[in-house]
């Protein structure tokens, strides 16, 4: 049968988001999960390819604002919701979305697009390149210690209902001020405070329900920590594992008070983190980073969907004047020379004729993107050339930011 590739319609959408289960191994989400995720979707967004009156594969993007070197925030197709029914693999299906979906948020005037990857191998011969790490560590509270910054007994504790209307409204707020300061780190639309407290029942394995924790001074919130508690003995006493989700902070002593409270709670002997920044400070905080365990993961991955407005949205750490000879098979119009000129003020970038400098995909162009993954490193692995002598150190370290970039949830 022929099969059909259009846009989204809102009463297809229990349909269409039921086969993208399938295509995820067939266990349907929560009520309360399903629910959140309708209300997000953006059917004008989302595509489905059909066959007959089934569909067979589907995709989508959020609109979304991207923190990017310099606080500037950036528009990006957030890619989302990508799936295939496993009777139509290696069909083209996947290709073809993809090739819709980056002509559509280039027709949007997006110049950035953004995912995680379910499968890392799946998504660099489109262009998206790894542009944030993070890591997660096993943390053995029992026998790691904590070195508490001035100011740290000053902030008061107060734990909430997660959901409480008024202590989310503050935790977002936070988070907001926060999103500039981080590349990486994304705008959170009206409706998405709610997948920072979806806490469904079949999900804890074993967990208590989601709890919060404001740290205060003055009346003011300026920290929140979010997680959940599995309890568990041994032979020796109580061996629970406190689960932290979400930890923010505006100021060091705010961030100190609370990894302090987590290491202090009762019958807890373990504290497990999940997608920390790669510079995060407790590294620096804890007196055995080897009782910490801590293993880096792959974030998000960036596609530079307009190659001279993404570079010239950012800032660069250094001053630049670079041309790049880009490849990009996938997107044409990318593809050729750029003079990338900038510093930590602005920047500008342009087509030319002139000499290119270095040279390189632009997935590798996305992984550099946000600052966290150095030129330098990527022409180590023969990912990145260099074409005139000295310009690999000047744009390796222009294009770095002092901070690591960072997502700090999925989507």
């Amino acid at each position: 049968m022929t099969t059909e590739t259009r846009i989204l319609r809102a009463e297809e959408w229990d349909h269409w988001y039921g086969r993208l289960e399938l295509a995820f191994g067939g266990v349907a989400d929560s009520d309360e999960e399903r629910e959140l995720w309708r209300g997000l979707t953006v059917p004008e967004r989302s595509i489905g390819v059909w066959e007959g009156g089934s569909c067979v594969a589907t995709s989508g993007s959020f609109a979304f604002r991207v923190a990017v070197p310099g606080g500037a925030l950036v528009p990006a197709a957030g890619v989302t919701m990508v799936g295939v029914a496993p009777t139509h693999r290696r069909r083209g299906l996947l290709t073809g979305m993809m090739r819709r979906q980056l002509d559509d948020v280039r027709a949007w005037g997006e110049p950035l697009a953004v995912l995680c990857a379910s499968e890392p191998a799946i998504y660099g011969r489109f262009g998206y390149g790894v542009a944030t790490r993070h890591v997660n560590a096993e943390i053995d509270t029992a026998r790691v210690r904590l070195a508490l910054p001035e100011g740290t007994d000053e902030v008061s504790l107060r734990l909430v209902e997660p959901g409480d209307a008024q202590a989310l409204a503050a935790c977002e707020a936070l988070y907001a001020r926060l999103v500039p300061g981080r590349p990486g780190m994304i705008e959170r639309l009206p409706g998405w405070d709610r997948l920072g407290v979806l806490d469904p029942p079949g999900d804890r394995e074993g967990a208590s329900p989601l709890m919060c924790v404001l740290a205060e001074r003055d009346g003011e919130v300026v920290g929140y920590a979010r997680y959940a508690v599995r309890p568990g003995w041994d032979e020796a006493g109580p061996a629970g594992v406190a689960r932290l989700r979400d930890l923010e902070a505006l100021d060091p002593a705010a961030y100190a008070a609370l990894w302090r409270y987590l290491f202090g709670l009762d019958l807890v002997s373990g504290l497990h983190s999940r997608g920390r920044p790669v510079d995060d400070a407790w590294q620096h905080l804890v007196s055995d980073t080897r009782r910490c365990q801590p293993r880096l993961r792959d974030g998000l991955y960036v596609r530079l969907v307009d190659v001279g407005e993404a570079l010239a949205a950012r800032a660069y750490q250094a001053p630049v004047d670079v041309v790049l000879e880009v490849e990009d098979a996938f997107c044409p119009w990318n593809a050729g020379r750029w003079r990338l000129t900038g510093d930590t003020k602005g920047a500008q970038c342009e087509r030319t004729t002139d000499p290119a400098d270095l040279a390189l995909s632009v997935r590798e162009l996305g992984s550099a993107y946000l600052g966290g993954v150095p030129l330098a490193g990527l022409a180590a692995a023969g990912l990145v050339w260099e074409e005139r002598q000295g310009a690999l150190a000047e744009a390796s370290v222009a294009f770095g930011w002092p901070v690591q970039p960072w997502l700090p949830h999925g989507f």
